[in-house]
């Protein structure tokens, strides 16, 4: 279970620990099956997908089964409650609310001489979303990567899932994308359904841009088809870090450690905290809330491993080791969130004070839940709008601008060697030449 660690230095080692729990030995061998996979798929087709549909998820799919129906869709909203529906409702609107913020606007300015300069934002063609199945049903995650992909504009959005018992997809992650605005969903999953998006089939077609998370045969398969097709990021176990002060209630912060523990048996949940008491309080109450848990077997599993509380001299040096960790969720449950948010450098997702719980941002507040993990939040962002666009640059440069510059861009033409380069400029300003 849950053990308490004083020392910074042993801390520090415990964290990096964590943080490559997903860089053991099996990931090469792991990898040799998924490029596999990828090459069956991208020779054979719908062939390959129907074989590894039966292997890995025993479900046998005709190639006309791989497509989810109108009637399927149909069904599924009288298969939901409607307190699920209004609620789904409700957080694809407080999410597209968020995200129509977020997109990027078309500009241009005008210079001297009449130089042109701008940027044009367009979406991409086609947008593949992945949304796993497996231990749970995951309407939520339809609506974080669906939503944005509708704001961005793109004309055409793919759903894969993997089937679930006798060939059905979960009636709430169909309700779910209808409600986002997808209706073309695909029943399959794993690295045969990424590959099928970044090459084609004879039923689904090839996009430019794959986001969702999956488990390590789908991470492994979008790092490999990335440059064949985009990507939105490389997901790890999902994690969550929280910093406590002697404020905090122990209730709380137990049970949002578990929140994240009981998604996976690789999720991390990690509490610094500058009150020892608190450390001690929150390791009973986790053990209490895990009594009849109805995924108590997984969720112990996960804080046996990757779960931590390490007491700390102040919340300054809390701060140090959580950039350090750059978690995917940071909550602050201290009694100043605001000013403690001053130190913090490297999180996915911010959560800031204790009405604030982690679930709150994976349902409905609006901010994408789809965040990077394992560290990669030093460098990586939450999928949004812009994961489904792209830029264009605009330049356009009267004569007499040109002919401003015209020297120096044929003198650093020369020195690159670029003689043609350096004749392109010549030959519109001095014509004569």
């Amino acid at each position: 279970m849950l053990r308490i660690i004083t020392q910074r230095a042993e801390a520090q080692t415990e964290l990096r620990r964590i943080c490559d729990r997903t860089h053991d030995d099996q990931v090469v061998h792991k990898e040799a099956t998924v490029r596999e996979v990828l090459q069956m798929v991208k020779r054979q087709g719908d062939r390959a997908l129907l074989h590894y549909t039966a292997e890995f998820d025993q479900q046998t799919l005709a190639p006309e089964e791989l497509r989810v129906s109108g009637s399927e869709l149909d069904a599924a909203y009288q298969q939901v409650s409607q307190e699920l529906l209004e609620a789904i409702r409700l957080a694809r609107q407080q999410i597209e609310a968020f995200h129509r913020q977020r997109v990027p606007k078309s500009w241009v300015q005008f210079g001297e001489d009449e130089v042109v300069l701008g940027k044009r934002y367009t979406s991409v063609d086609r947008a593949g979303l992945y949304i796993p199945g497996g231990r749970a049903a995951y309407p939520s995650t339809v609506l974080m990567n669906a939503v944005p992909a509708v704001i961005a504009g793109v004309p055409r959005i793919v759903m894969v899932t993997p089937p679930g018992p006798a060939k059905t997809v979960n009636p709430a992650v169909l309700v779910a994308a209808q409600e986002a605005g997808v209706e073309e969903i695909y029943r399959v999953g794993g690295a045969q359904a990424i590959a099928a998006l970044a090459y084609g089939t004879e039923t689904l077609p090839k996009v430019d841009v794959i986001t969702g998370p999956g488990n390590i045969y789908v991470t492994l398969a979008k790092k490999l088809v990335y440059g064949t097709v985009g990507i939105d990021s490389l997901a790890g176990p999902s994690e969550v870090l929280v910093i406590a002060d002697h404020n905090a209630n122990p209730v709380y912060v137990a049970a949002d450690l578990l929140a994240q523990a009981e998604h996976d048996p690789m999720a991390a949940a990690i509490l610094l905290t500058t009150d020892p008491s608190l450390a001690t309080k929150v390791l009973a109450e986790v053990e209490q809330q895990l009594q009849n848990h109805p995924r108590r077997i997984l969720t112990e599993k996960a804080i046996a491993h990757y779960g931590l509380v390490v007491v700390v001299d102040s919340l300054q040096v809390a701060a140090e080791l959580s950039n350090e960790f750059a978690p995917e969720h940071l909550e602050l449950e201290v009694s100043d969130p605001w000013a403690l948010l001053e130190s913090i450098r490297h999180a996915g997702a911010i959560f800031l004070g204790s009405s604030t719980p982690e679930a709150v941002g994976d349902y409905l507040a609006g901010p994408n839940h789809t965040l990077p993990t394992s560290g990669s939040a030093r460098y990586a962002s939450a999928l949004g709008v812009e994961t489904f666009m792209k830029h264009s640059s605009l330049i356009q440069y009267s004569p007499a601008a040109l002919q401003k510059v015209g020297s120096a861009i044929e003198v650093l033409g020369q020195a690159e060697g670029l003689h043609s380069h350096r004749d392109s400029i010549r030959f519109r300003t001095q014509p004569e030449a």
